[in-house]
């Protein structure tokens, strides 16, 4: 298979990814109807429980309908809190990490090597010539690109890959960032994280409920009982939803991540005219001490954009956001 074909697959992949993530929320807006309905047969003596399921839905359609605009409304609302900070561009993030912004009359001729090597892949992959930044205290070999639109894009460099790499390693690495910028890689995982983020607030909101109840002294009436026993059911729906959710959602992101690295390697291949760049670049991160891990506490929050694995503690295959090395290799 061709770098052409391999970027294809991983394109076409993404697609199918991004339905079933689509998809994954409106299941979660379903589940959480049904919840509704069932808490609502608590709280109403006169509601059939026992009835067809079709007469139920038929009979509260307007609720229904308003309660899942509701439920859309606030994983909207967290999104849109979720992505407001980042409209500063990829140079907020790299600043965040630590980056500090480099330009080519900076005096360290492996700085002014990478400012080039950056103009280079600009020209290569036809894109405006991104901020670059250094991330000085880190010793791990890692990369990331980061920004909303290419014309507010960021490329940043750790200390340890200006240190290790020859330049047409540096070259590859960075041809894959310009991949992420080039196939909005970027603006792709961010709309992925605002639909979780706002699933893990309905989990939230259940545990919250679940611990409030507790509060809440039993009456021996019937409709005091009924009223704790709908509480209790709804946060233990929202949470219970809200935790699946949760799961289900960084499970597919992860996949669709793990597509992207694929993409943006072929494209590094494409981009660079040689292949043996970027290999010999993940060869020395997998044989490098200090690997490809990140000291900065926010480093979490942009694992998903790093060139290679970042976090101490290795995720699960399902839940890494970047394949295997050897695979990449492959």
């Amino acid at each position: 298979m061709n770098f052409f074909q391999q970027q294809e697959q991983a394109r076409n992949k993404t697609r199918w990814l991004v339905l079933v993530y689509i998809i994954a929320v409106i299941a979660i807006v379903i589940a959480l109807d049904a919840v509704f309905l069932l808490v609502k047969g608590f709280g109403v003596s006169e509601y059939p429980l026992s009835g067809n399921v079709s007469e139920i839905v038929a009979s509260n359609q307007n609720t229904l309908l308003m309660f899942s605009l509701g439920i859309i409304l606030c994983i909207g609302l967290a999104s849109l809190s979720r992505l407001l900070p980042l409209r500063g561009g990829g140079g907020k993030v790299a600043s965040a990490l630590g980056g500090v912004r480099v330009d080519s009359r900076h005096p360290d001729r492996r700085v002014k090597q990478l400012v080039n090597i950056v103009e280079e892949m600009a020209v290569a992959s036809g894109l405006p010539v991104p901020q670059v930044y250094v991330l000085e205290q880190e010793s791990g070999i890692n990369a990331f690109a980061a920004g909303n639109q290419p014309e507010d894009a960021a490329v940043a460099v750790t200390r340890g890959a200006l240190e290790i790499f020859s330049r047409d390693e540096m070259q590859g690495v960075i041809g894959h960032e310009f991949s992420h910028i080039l196939n909005g890689d970027m603006r792709l995982n961010m709309r992925l994280l605002g639909p979780l983020f706002g699933i893990t607030l309905i989990g939230m909101m259940g545990n919250m409920l679940l611990r409030s109840s507790r509060r809440v002294r039993v009456r021996s009436s019937r409709e005091s009982s009924g009223g704790v026993l709908a509480v209790l059911l709804l946060g233990a729906g929202l949470a219970v939803i809200g935790y699946i959710g949760q799961l289900a959602g960084r499970l597919i992101k992860a996949a669709i991540s793990r597509q992207r690295e694929y993409l943006a390697d072929a494209s590094a291949v494409q981009f660079t005219r040689q292949r043996d760049g970027i290999g010999g670049a993940l060869k020395k991160i997998a044989a490098w001490q200090h690997g490809s891990v990140l000291t900065e506490p926010g480093a979490e929050e942009v694992s998903h954009m790093l060139f290679a694995n970042g976090l101490k503690n290795p995720l699960s295959s399902l839940l890494a956001t970047h394949p295997p090395i050897p695979e990449r290799l492959q």
